[in-house]
């Protein structure tokens, strides 16, 4: 007596809805077990597929039952599916998949379409996999083209939206399917214009800040992602590189299953609600392609040194560069061709760092802390405050009337029932009310929540605290009306012992060596000369005068000044300056310099 065929049952549908309607699957086990009851075989397992492709082999159910087939022994003898398109959708993997199984003892039985094991039905069985393949992509065709179709009306196809947007019920209804759009989610928008803001403006104790540091500041804040999660680099960055957010989606952008991008052909747009402006999305752009390791070295963007990549050589115009004396302790400034070549590629200067930086500092300071702009920048951010604070209101406003029609529908229906026209138990009826109750609920809300983060605003700034901000005195207000800079103390100003005393100089303050350790500069390829200490002094008390430079630069102290047109010789290129004000500042500087050369009395 010969030992019953081991049968395993292969179920499959293509669709998470064709299972959830339970009707595919039930038929193909009634069809299955009918067919294994006609011939004896037996039922040892049965694996099913609830909305699967059989478009490739990424199924659970499907590798759990090829494992189980070729192992030693194999757990059946027969896998029966209703087709062969339920087992794959693609001739070679559908190839494949058989002879690995023939290889274990296993065979691959149809039950609408049945072979044998000759050379003609594996022929068959081939072509037959043939045109199951061409229709599963045909089938795909059509339905992206409907799809697209379905997106250029304005329609939400389905998938999680992006943050910042939830799906809704159109009012438009097309047979049996309510049409689905987008509207603004209140509070998750507010999250994207954060995003949005900080990249621009920063968190308002720094300037604009990188993807990574707005990660780093909304956890910190408390701001968690649409699903409670922690913002990572990617979503970040994903949410300033969307342009659904300046009211264009765009849909079918990749292929679904390689993510690789299509042509831009093939892509369609989709209107929604916008939550940020385009100028203000462009600018955006700008910013990050800016910051892009593959355009600007990041040492660029966040490196320590102030000036790197923003200051250049007069004379050669490459790039000022970071030299170090004495083991680190010492910074410069130095022309990159004079470093490697010598004075015979280029007799650029060599600046100490912390002088040219705050020398750039200051005169930033001077040229931007100025109360008219101060005033106009404040003013600015008042009518953006102003802005967001009527959107907001508007906002809200909605969500209270879409609050009160809700409210209104339920009252109709409640009356439709106490007057007898509607029936309880309508399902219809029951699922209606339950909506209506939900979309009451969370446009209620939605409203307070808006509500409460509009009460918690920033104080209120009206034009004359804006005016009185603009002229408090800043660090500029200290410079006397003749221009010179208020006297400061020199950070290498210090005492030391020699010899038992403390040695001072000509100008009454302490020094690090003797006066006479002196040493000349003649004039040096006919633009520069002076006269120092070798070693540096505390600045004089009488006035200290600094000429802007980005090839060099001297204080005019002790009323002995460096010549000004060594300062304008080496005027070199910066993103932060202009000309002309430097042109005005040169003719002050000179007449400065012959007013201390003029004999007293």
């Amino acid at each position: 007596m010969t030992a019953a065929v081991r049968a395993a049952l292969y179920l499959r549908v293509s669709t998470g809805r064709q299972a959830d309607s339970d009707l595919s699957i039930p038929d193909q086990r009634r069809q299955a077990k009918g067919y294994c009851a006609s011939r004896g075989w037996e039922i040892v397992a049965d694996y099913v597929e609830p909305g699967a492709s059989a478009t490739d082999d990424r199924r659970p159910e499907f590798q759990r039952m090829i494992d189980a087939a070729t192992t030693k022994p194999p757990a059946f003898d027969v896998i029966l599916v209703h087709s062969f398109s339920r087992f794959f959708r693609d001739q070679f993997q559908l190839e494949f998949y058989v002879r690995r199984l023939a290889k274990s003892g296993v065979r691959l039985v149809s039950i609408t379409q049945e072979l044998g094991d000759d050379t003609m039905s594996n022929m068959i069985r081939q072509i037959m996999a043939l045109f199951d393949e061409y229709q599963s992509k045909e089938n795909a065709k059509h339905t992206l083209r409907a799809m697209k179709e379905n997106a250029r009306q304005g329609f939400w196809n389905g998938a999680l939206p992006p943050i910042g947007y939830r799906i809704v019920e159109a009012t438009e209804q097309r047979g049996h399917r309510t049409k689905k759009t987008l509207e603004i989610d209140p509070i998750q928008a507010e999250t994207v214009r954060l995003i949005f803001r900080l990249t621009r403006e920063g968190s308002g104790s720094s300037g604009s800040m990188g993807v990574k540091s707005i990660a780093k500041h909304l956890n910190e804040s408390g701001i968690r992602t649409r699903d409670g999660g922690r913002w990572g680099v990617d979503a970040v960055h994903k949410v300033l590189t969307r342009t659904t957010y300046i009211g264009r989606h765009r849909f079918n952008a990749k292929f679904w299953r390689t993510r690789e991008r299509k042509p831009e052909a093939e892509v369609v747009e989709m209107a929604v609600p916008p939550i940020i402006d385009a100028t203000e999305f462009e600018a955006v752009q700008t910013r990050l392609k800016t910051r892009s390791p593959t355009l600007t070295a990041p040492r660029v963007v966040s490196g320590p040194t102030l000036l790197t990549g923003i200051c250049f050589c007069a004379a050669c115009g490459g790039a000022m560069t970071l030299r170090t004396g004495k083991s680190g302790r010492y910074r410069y400034y130095t022309c990159c061709t004079k470093a490697r070549q010598g004075e015979t590629g280029c007799k650029g200067r060599t600046v100490r760092m912390e002088k040219l930086d705050s020398v750039v500092a200051e005169h930033i300071e001077h040229r931007l802390l100025q109360p008219k702009r101060l005033e106009h920048i404040l003013s600015c951010v008042l009518d953006r405050r102003e802005e967001r604070g009527k959107r907001r209101t508007a906002h809200i406003a909605e969500l209270r009337k879409r609050a009160a029609e809700a409210d209104a529908k339920l009252k109709r229906l409640y009356d439709a029932i106490e007057n007898g026209i509607a029936d309880v138990s309508d399902p219809m009826l029951k699922e209606r009310v339950t909506e209506l109750k939900a979309i009451r609920d969370q446009a209620r809300a939605d409203a307070e929540r808006a509500e409460g983060s509009l009460d918690r605003a920033a104080p209120s700034i009206t034009p004359q605290v804006l005016k009185s901000f603009a002229r408090q005195p800043g660090p500029q207000a200290h410079a006397h009306r003749d221009g010179r800079l208020s006297p400061r103390p020199s950070p290498r100003a210090r005492t030391t012992r020699r010899g038992g005393g403390e040695r001072s100089s000509h100008h009454g303050v302490e020094k690090r060596a003797p006066a006479c350790a002196r040493r000349s500069f003649g004039r040096k390829n006919g633009r520069f000369w002076s006269a120092q200490f070798c070693t540096e002094v505390a600045r004089p008390e009488r006035f200290e005068r600094v000429i802007f430079a980005f090839g060099g630069w001297r204080s005019i102290s002790g009323g002995k000044a460096a010549h000004p047109k060594g300062a304008a010789a080496c005027y070199g290129r910066c993103d932060i300056s202009a000309r002309d004000d430097f042109a005005k500042l040169q003719t002050d500087s000179r007449r400065t310099w012959h007013d201390s050369r003029a004999p007293s009395g």
